[in-house]
């Protein structure tokens, strides 16, 4: 059986036209090096409505990452991303991590300085709808009090942006722990051979079905030094379903 595609990690939130081919490309990059499967909006065209496809990519991850810069709060889509970002962490615990891009984190948390003209602006186009207004003033708030990075106090962005990209890969390790215990069942439930292999081969996130998982683990089994980097959670359903047909030639 085919297994669905596998989700992405992180999602990236970030005002494109001040970052997007800047600070936030580089994260990006970098993230995808670390192979940390991230989504990131290419589109540049965009609707008066975020869309169904962007409010799924949002729910979907684990982590998300927000760039706050200097336009961001001028951006209604930006700031309705935001609002859903933090639904997801109190529905399904998702991480938002702030970056503080070009921008103090004081003008993000009190919405002045440029955040204060933004506001200034959509309090006028939205006056039939102040209670919109008012959530995204609580989101601003809600997640420039996180932990994060301001960026302003790091000169380097080739090196703030490994140190980033180290962190969010920190927090998802600590997310995939988590999910790991509830499948400890299935684990245990492995014959002792396929838990010893289980402990030595590496990263399976790309094999999306049972066959493929078998192919890898044939053309690695030699190799008893590779150690597991990450975790992929489809590898306990490959490895459970060999119990009734042992495909790895113990």
């Amino acid at each position: 059986m085919t297994l669905p595609e596998e989700k992405h990690e992180v999602f990236l939130s970030f005002r494109g036209e001040d970052t997007r081919y800047t600070f936030t490309g580089h994260l990006h990059a970098t993230l995808t090096r670390l192979q940390i499967k991230t989504y990131i909006d290419y589109n540049l065209q965009r609707g008066d409505e975020i869309s169904s496809s962007l409010l799924k990519a949002i729910e979907d991850a684990k982590l998300s990452v927000v760039v706050f810069s200097k336009n961001y709060g001028n951006s209604k889509w930006c700031l309705d991303e935001l609002v859903k970002i933090l639904e997801c962490k109190r529905i399904n615990g998702q991480i938002v991590l702030p970056i503080f891009y070009d921008i103090d984190p004081s003008h993000v948390r009190n919405q002045s300085g440029s955040y204060g003209e933004a506001f200034a602006e959509h309090e006028k186009r939205f006056k039939g709808n102040i209670d919109k207004v008012q959530k995204w003033r609580e989101a601003l708030r809600e997640a420039a009090n996180y932990s994060g990075w301001d960026c302003s106090l790091n000169r380097m962005e080739s090196e703030l942006v490994e140190k980033i990209a180290k962190d969010v890969l920190e927090k998802l390790n600590r997310v995939y722990v988590g999910d790991l215990d509830q499948q400890i069942a299935k684990y245990e439930q492995l014959a002792q051979l396929q838990k010893q292999y289980f402990e030595t081969i590496p990263n399976f996130e790309n094999c999306q079905n049972h066959q493929a998982t078998v192919k890898r683990i044939t053309d690695l089994k030699m190799d008893r030094n590779i150690r597991m980097l990450r975790l992929s959670p489809h590898m306990l359903s490959h490895l459970d379903n060999s119990n009734n047909n042992n495909h790895f030639g113990f």
